[in-house]
């Protein structure tokens, strides 16, 4: 199996629809051994049956926010693995009110908050995880075009994904010399816990699907796949870069849509269809 032997973390599960959890899904496939962390005593409710479900034996408490969380990751980590092979940071947060109305009337705090916990967050947890990593280990994150596109209703969150891209790039040259990779991936939109946030999502999923040029929406297996390629010794030639993983829809210039029998449905697509 082609991670065999590889011990990882990973950051962000939250629940079976997650990307994390496709991840793990698919690591976990392919041989690897896996921590994971949960965020506070209500997620942990989730996060264990998941644990056990792929055989994960250790589970850290891990608020990127918390002081004390923070400081404490490697030591455990050093202690129940020794060194580990890979990093998965699937975590974001921007404040609920931040993704309503303009970007323009986003206030310091909410900016604030975005940024620390949607970017700084993996500036830091490289930092402490960083002397318990193995030589050619691999560390990703999850970004999405937002970052370098106007999406409705991402707004702030669209802001610290194209920070935390850059962020990858700026990691990706300083550990490099350590043979440590740092890449992330772009996914098309997933129905996620964090997605749920997002104003009129369905009708991002709709519009994705009709002008992606695969016609359809991006899974947490097939990210979980790619993701799987990046923690890998495949990849062992990659790093600083934005892996799209959304069925081709970061390709598009333009596209046009209508709706026929209740699903969205490119314009050109109808017209082949009636000719």
């Amino acid at each position: 199996m082609i991670m065999e032997g590889k011990k990882g973390l990973i950051i962000g599960v939250a629940n079976n629809k997650s990307i994390a959890y496709g991840i793990l899904k698919a690591v976990k496939a392919q041989g690897a051994d896996v921590a994971l962390t949960f965020l506070n005593e209500q997620l942990e409710k989730r996060v264990r049956p998941i644990a056990e479900e792929f055989g994960c034996e250790k589970v850290y408490k891990l608020d990127v926010a918390d002081e004390n969380d923070m400081n404490a990751i490697a030591g455990l980590v050093e202690k129940d693995f020794g060194k580990i092979d890979f990093i998965v940071h699937a975590v974001a947060f921007a404040p609920r009110e931040a993704l309503d109305g303009r970007f323009v009337d986003t206030t310091k705090d909410a900016f604030r908050i975005a940024m620390d916990i949607s970017v700084y967050s993996l500036v830091e947890v490289t930092q402490k995880l960083m002397p318990v990593m193995s030589d050619n280990a691999s560390i990703i994150t999850l970004s999405y075009l937002g970052g370098i596109r106007n999406v409705p209703h991402y707004n702030v969150m669209g802001v610290a994904k194209a920070a935390l891209e850059a962020s990858v790039r700026y990691l990706a040259e300083d550990l490099g010399t350590q043979g440590i990779r740092v890449n992330a991936i772009s996914a098309g939109p997933i129905k996620t816990l964090a997605a749920s946030g997002i104003g009129d999502f369905r009708t991002i999923l709709k519009w994705n699907e009709a002008n992606a040029p695969l016609r359809d929406n991006v899974t947490i297996d097939q990210v979980g796949n790619s993701a799987m390629y990046l923690l890998s010794d495949l990849s062992s030639g990659v790093t600083g870069e934005i892996h799209y993983v959304d069925c081709g829809y970061n390709i598009m210039g333009m596209g046009a849509v209508e709706e026929v029998d209740g699903k969205a449905k490119l314009v050109w697509d109808i017209q082949k269809e009636e000719n």
